[in-house]
C-alpha cells in the first residue's frame, strides 16, 4: 500500500499507527515512485482532497493507495484556516509562517473563545477505481505562543483537552493515542482490513 503523501510528519504518524494495527501489509511511501503527479488540491472539503489523492496515486502506481487531508479548525475564525490550513501563509508557506498569521488573526482574542479542533479525512482507494473513507476530530484551543519542540504544522500552538499539553510537547505516541489522524485511521482499519488483507473488496 502506498502512503500517497511527500509530508514525512504524516508518513511518520501513519506508519506508526499501521505497525500498532498489526496489519500484515507491506507499506511504502511516494518517495518510491518519483513519477507520481499529485493532483492540485482542489476541493472544498477534506473528503474531496483526499479522495483526489487517494485515486490518483492508486491509478497511476497500481496499488492500494491512502490519502489524508486535515487541517484545523478555529471556532473564533469561523472555521479557517480548514483545507488552506497547509497553505494558510501562501502558496509555499513554511509552518512557522502558518503559525505566524493565525497568531497575527487571533491576537486579542481571549483564551476562552480560542477553541479549535483538527479534523482529518482518510481515504483508500484501489487501482480500479472503488474507495471507502473515514474521519476523525479531536479538540483543543489555540495558545497565545508556541510550546514544545515536536509535530509539525500548528502542533505546537494546539493545547489538546484531552492531553493538557501541545501535540508539539507529547510526542509521537501520546499524540497518537488521540490526534485526528488516529482516530480517523482506526475508523477506516476494518474496510482496509477487508480489502487488502482478507480480499472482500464490496
Amino acid at each position: 500500500m502506498v502512503l500517497a503523501t511527500h509530508n514525512r510528519g504524516k508518513v511518520r504518524e501513519l506508519e506508526r499507527l499501521l505497525a500498532a494495527a498489526g496489519l500484515p501489509l507491506a507499506v511504502t511511501t511516494l518517495d518510491a515512485f518519483p513519477t507520481v503527479v499529485l493532483p492540485e488540491e482542489t476541493g472544498t472539503t477534506f473528503l474531496e482532497n483526499a479522495r483526489l489523492k487517494a485515486v490518483a496515486v492508486a491509478r497511476q502506481t497500481g496499488l492500494p493507495a491512502l490519502a489524508d487531508d486535515s487541517g484545523l479548525c478555529v471556532d473564533a475564525l469561523g472555521g479557517r484556516p480548514g483545507v488552506h490550513s497547509a497553505r494558510y501563509a501562501g502558496p509555499d508557506a513554511t509552518d512557522a509562517a502558518n503559525n505566524a498569521r493565525l497568531l497575527a488573526e487571533l491576537a486579542g482574542v481571549p483564551a476562552e473563545r480560542r477553541t479549535a479542533r483538527f479534523r482529518a479525512v482518510v481515504v483508500l482507494a484501489l487501482p480500479d477505481g472503488r474507495w471507502t473513507w473515514a474521519e476523525g476530530e479531536t479538540r483543543g484551543r489555540i495558545l497565545e505562543a508556541p510550546r514544545g519542540a515536536g509535530g509539525f504544522g500548528y502542533d505546537p500552538l494546539f493545547l489538546s483537552d484531552e492531553l493538557g499539553m501541545t501535540f508539539a510537547e507529547a510526542g509521537l505516541e501520546a499524540k497518537n493515542r488521540v490526534s485526528h489522524r488516529s482516530r480517523a485511521l482506526r475508523a477506516l482499519l476494518p474496510a482496509l482490513r477487508a480489502w487488502l488483507v482478507d480480499g472482500i473488496v464490496k
